[in-house]
Order: C-alpha cells, then sequence, then structure tokens
C-alpha cells in the first residue's frame, strides 16, 4: 500500500497556496481529506459563521471532486480513528496558535503517538507565525508600531504553488471503519445577508479591491459611506485566502495606500501574537489595572445594552452601525471603534458584553482581533486608545459620513433628513422624527463620568 497522509482542515479552506499539500506530499502518495466539526467550536459560533463556514466546506469539496470528508466529534478521538481507517502515518496539519486550537492539536498529537503516528504542522494562517517576532532581549512585543516594523523585517515566504492536483485524494467511501462521515449541514438560518463563501469568492473580491479601491485604501477607508475596504477580513478569517497571497499582491503596489492596508495585515498578526503569548487576554483586561474600573450594573444597565444591541440609542452613527450588524453579520472598521467607545465609555458597560455580542453575529468574527480590538477601544489592551479619548458619535458621525448617507442606508426612520443635519436629529424644528428614539445618555456628561470612573484605574497602578 503506498504512504498515507490525513490533510486535517481547519482554518484553511483553499487548494491554492497550500504548504500543508507540499509537507503532505514529500512523505504520501495519497491523502485524505479531513473536516472535523468541533462541538466545542461549534457551541459558541454564531449562525454566520456557522452558514458561511458550511458554504467553504461544499466549496471546498467541490474543489477537491467531493472527496473531503467531514465528521462529527472531539478531533483528539476522531483524527487517530480516521489515520487508522485509512492506514496514514501522518496527520498534516497548518499550526494553530489559538488558545483553544494550541490545546485541542497537543491532545491530537498525543493521540496519535500513542498509536505510532505523527502530527505534521506545516505554515499557519499567518504570514508570520504567533511568536516568532520578538524583541531584542527575545521578550514579546506589547505595541504595534516595533512590532510592525520587526515584523516587516522579517518577512514571509511567497505563496505556495499548489492546487488540487498537488496531492492525490482518497474516496472517503475507502476508509475501512472509523467514524461515520456526515453531511456538511446546510439548516442553519440566517437573516443577515452574507457574502459568498469559498476560495474562488475570496480571488474574486480580492481582485477586485486592486482594481478599484486599493489606491484610495488609505484616504477612503475610514468612510463607511464609501465602498473603500477590501471586504477579506471573514476569507482571512476561515483561511480562503492566505494573507501571504496578498501580502505578494500588495508588494507590486507601489502606494502608501498599499502600505497603510499591509499595515492592517500587520494589525492582525500582532493580536494574534498577544492572544498566543498571554491566552488570558480573550477574557479579561490586558492591563490588570482596568480591574478596578466601575462599571455600570443591574437593570439599567440592562436596558442600556439592549438598547445598543438593537440600533436604539437615538445617535444615528452608533444605531446605523449596530443595524448593519445586524443586516450583514459584519461593520465597518471604524464604526466598530465607534459602537464599542458607545458602550464602554457613554454607557459605562464592560468591554466584554459588546465583544461577545460582536462574537456572536459577526461573519469574520475573529477571538484574537475582536477581543483586543475591543480592549484597544476600551483603554485596556496592549497599544490601547487611550481611555480618555472618548468618541463623540455626534462629530464622528459628520467627519466619517459627511453627508449622512450611512445613516439613512441603515435608519430608515431618519431617511427624510438631508445631509449632515441626519447625525443631530433632536435639534430639527420639528424634533426627532417618529418612531426613532431620543438620546438615551447625555453625551457630555457620560464623557465626565467616564473620565472620573478612570481615576480608580489611575489609582491602582498607583
Amino acid at each position: 500500500m503506498p504512504e498515507r497522509s490525513v490533510v486535517w482542515f481547519r482554518r484553511d479552506l483553499r487548494v491554492g497556496d497550500q504548504p500543508t499539500f507540499l509537507a503532505a506530499a514529500d512523505s504520501a502518495a495519497e491523502a485524505l481529506a479531513l473536516f472535523v466539526l468541533d462541538p466545542a467550536l461549534i457551541r459558541p459560533s454564531g449562525a454566520a459563521r456557522l452558514a458561511f463556514l458550511h458554504g467553504c466546506l461544499r466549496a471546498l469539496d467541490g474543489a477537491l471532486g467531493g472527496r473531503l470528508l467531514v465528521v462529527h466529534g472531539d478531533p483528539a478521538d476522531l483524527v487517530p480513528r480516521v489515520a487508522e481507517a485509512v492506514g496514514a502515518a501522518t496527520g498534516s496539519v497548518a499550526a494553530d496558535f489559538g488558545p483553544y486550537g494550541h490545546r485541542r492539536d497537543e491532545a491530537v498529537e498525543k493521540a496519535l503517538a500513542d498509536a505510532g503516528r505523527e502530527l505534521v504542522r506545516t505554515g499557519s494562517p499567518y504570514a508570520v507565525a504567533p511568536g516568532r517576532v520578538r524583541k531584542a532581549d527575545g521578550e514579546p512585543f506589547r505595541v504595534f508600531t516595533p512590532f510592525r516594523r520587526a515584523w516587516s523585517d522579517h518577512g514571509w515566504r511567497r505563496p505556495a504553488d499548489t492546487s488540487a492536483s498537488t496531492l492525490s485524494w482518497l474516496d472517503p467511501a475507502e476508509k475501512k471503519g472509523g467514524p461515520p462521515a456526515v453531511a456538511i449541514p446546510d439548516d442553519v438560518t440566517v437573516e443577515a445577508e452574507l457574502p459568498e463563501p469559498g476560495e474562488e469568492a475570496a480571488l474574486r473580491t480580492w481582485a477586485d479591491f486592486l482594481d478599484a479601491a486599493v489606491d484610495h485604501y488609505g484616504e477612503d477607508r475610514n468612510r463607511p459611506d464609501r465602498p473603500a475596504t477590501s471586504r477579506m477580513s471573514v476569507y482571512l478569517k476561515y483561511g480562503c485566502a492566505h494573507p501571504r497571497t496578498l501580502l505578494a499582491d500588495l508588494a507590486r503596489k507601489r502606494s502608501a495606500s498599499a502600505d497603510t492596508y499591509r499595515s492592517e495585515l500587520a494589525w492582525r498578526e500582532f493580536y494574534a501574537d498577544i492572544l498566543f503569548q498571554r491566552p488570558g487576554s480573550a477574557r479579561r483586561n490586558y492591563d490588570r489595572a482596568f480591574d478596578a474600573l466601575p462599571l455600570a450594573t443591574g437593570r439599567r444597565a440592562e436596558a442600556l445594552f439592549e438598547a445598543w444591541k438593537t440600533g436604539r440609542t437615538g445617535f444615528p452613527i452608533v444605531d446605523a452601525g449596530m443595524r448593519q450588524l445586524r443586516a450583514e453579520a459584519w461593520m465597518h472598521n471604524r464604526l466598530r471603534m465607534v459602537v464599542a467607545s458607545f458602550l464602554v465609555k457613554d454607557l459605562h458597560l464592560p468591554w466584554w458584553w459588546g465583544a461577545r455580542h460582536f462574537m456572536q453575529l459577526l461573519v469574520d468574527g475573529d477571538l484574537a482581533s475582536n477581543q483586543h480590538g475591543w480592549q484597544w477601544t476600551a483603554g485596556s489592551g496592549t497599544d490601547p486608545s487611550p481611555y480618555f479619548r472618548v468618541f463623540n458619535p455626534v462629530t464622528q458621525g459628520e467627519k466619517f459620513d459627511p453627508n449622512g448617507d450611512y445613516v439613512r442606508r441603515y435608519v430608515p426612520e431618519l431617511r427624510g433628513i438631508e445631509g449632515r443635519a441626519v447625525h443631530q436629529p433632536w435639534a430639527l424644528p420639528d424634533g426627532v422624527p417618529e418612531g426613532y428614539p431620543e438620546p438615551i445618555v447625555d453625551h457630555r456628561a457620560e464623557r465626565q463620568e467616564a473620565l472620573a470612573r478612570y481615576e480608580k484605574v489611575k489609582q491602582a497602578r498607583g
């Protein structure tokens, strides 16, 4: 029998630029393509992420000629059983550096080793794997700008030249015993309008961005009223495209805007590195002095949170962002900062309430980027926005949605208001239009309250 390997897909749902394929081909003549529907990851995933994942699996199965084996259960149990069922000596994966993924892979590695098999890690979902970029003294970076310089100096490999034909794929029906195959689910109901899943859609989306928007990205990326962002976050989340591919294309674009986009990819890798170094920061303040920050509690806090979640705060730019999240399972990055600042500094609610809500609804919900993006705004993370920087929702709207087009798109109650006046409907001669709420807080007063509460953090620091 020829040597065989199990190629276990996780956050790399593509056939192009797949170093894992090359590693498997070096040691095996045949490979079985495997995806494990892991309850530990499925349970906390919102409907949008699950529906998009299932679409990506169908696209991958099609690219592999219908030869993707999908099983359901604990990978530490299933992967060794699949390997045994097809006589594979190795399991080939891209390394996972997330808190759960790292533990899971160690358990799978031990289970395979106990059966005389090997787990081979090749590559990762990042251009530079977490833990690789260090300061001169060997310590991890805690500030983005020097990390970005070191990350850029470190560099990354060229995209791997692979396709579905790089390996000879086994038909799952050829396995003898082992866990049964399950159908890729198609029963997840999602009200939001999701992007097209899969590798081909990812590459088309990226090509469109390179053709139409990348040269203006630096100046337009903060304008939610313009189609100026790449919309690649969801495809990077599931590995439908690898950041190496994007970086290779950007290297041919010599412009300040291309450099700005490259920095955004560096932020993604910085946050992955931080989470790898400090796994506990996914659930608690990176800066533990913020544990002393007084937070709102009780029924009033719960009512304010509900108004924020449903886009009923009375601040149009905030409400537009929260309604875009529900409508598209995605939100423009500028709005992510605006609504986060409002939750934490106007409503005095815990950042992790907002982070959890985002992870439930976002189709591109990525633990490292989401949790540390929230902490950046809350002031409790690495390289944070200073806590005393409190976004004014009116001036943010007037600056980044100057004509009010973004607000009117998502807040139909305000569509009758022309121009920038839409950002202050309470100032209209006839007051707030029927059906739209009055502001739930006084921003000026809550800004002062936020700064007063911050004194407790300063005291905790001594």
